[in-house]
């Protein structure tokens, strides 16, 4: 519930930022360069004198949309390749899961950093990037629980009445292996939050002056003993969404697990 309560909280920090954030994120003063916190701007100024507080509230869009976008491609993807590899088996399944394992094999954040690096520095290519890298676990993931449920009586009855295959699939399989995608999916945006700030910290997904945690921290390297407000916020907002994610994660594990009721 702390974890839903602080994406919550992260999440109308986004939608509100227009009307939360103090100053315009991208205004600049050059008589107020590298300020300390105070009253005029709660988290302090930047190099070129910009408000990082409103560049933090207007950054947790960059980070919430990478997120939840890049898993939405990760779903669309794995759930169908996952379910005709678990369903059909055979040379289909051997097929998907040798390209499966391939991908597996290079780390996730150096394959996202590879293809974002082919496709070009902008927000909707990392994206594009962290989803496809994402995509063999979601791919495993799903095969393994058609396997497991395909056999199941219930199953087995629908397709001895004669239901096609496509029809055993979406109304008697899908629903049943929804928990644990939810949970996976709930994990996967925390490791998409982190993808993203790590593409823009090294020039590759949201680009400057637009606010990105990632670039904030980029930034803010070269300034860390004169100004270390500007990595603390951007640095803390990042712990505390993964944090956030994660937690949800694990409750709806909890929740949704039958063996903890």
């Amino acid at each position: 519930m702390v974890g839903l309560a602080f994406v919550v909280l992260f999440v109308l920090m986004a939608l509100l930022a227009p009307w939360l954030a103090p100053y315009d994120p991208l205004a600049t003063s050059w008589g107020a360069i590298r300020k300390a916190p105070s009253l005029a701007n709660l988290f302090g100024t930047d190099e070129i004198g910009r408000d990082v507080l409103s560049r933090v509230l207007w950054g947790a869009r960059a980070s919430l949309l990478a997120g939840v976008v890049s898993v939405c491609i990760s779903l669309a993807l794995g759930l169908p390749i996952g379910m005709l590899a678990g369903y059909l088996g055979g040379w289909t399944d051997a097929l998907i899961s040798r390209a499966t394992d391939a991908m597996l094999a290079c780390p996730f954040l150096i394959l996202a950093i590879a293809l974002a690096a082919f496709l070009g520095p902008s927000l909707t290519n990392a994206m594009i990037a962290i989803g496809i890298s994402a995509t063999p676990i979601f791919i495993r993931l799903t095969r393994a629980a058609v396997m497991a449920v395909k056999v199941e009586d219930y199953v087995e009855a629908a397709r001895a009445v004669g239901n096609p295959h496509l029809r055993i699939v979406l109304r008697h399989i899908l629903p049943n292996i929804l928990a644990p995608l939810i949970v996976q999916a709930t994990l996967a945006i925390a490791a998409a939050v982190i993808a993203e700030a790590s593409l823009s910290f090294l020039g590759l997904g949201q680009q400057p002056p637009a606010p990105s945690w990632g670039s904030m921290l980029n930034t803010a390297k070269n300034y860390i003993e004169q100004a270390p407000w500007m990595a603390v916020w951007p640095g803390a907002s990042i712990f505390l969404l993964v944090l956030s994610f994660n937690l949800l994660g694990d409750g709806l594990r909890d929740a949704l697990d039958p063996r903890h009721s």
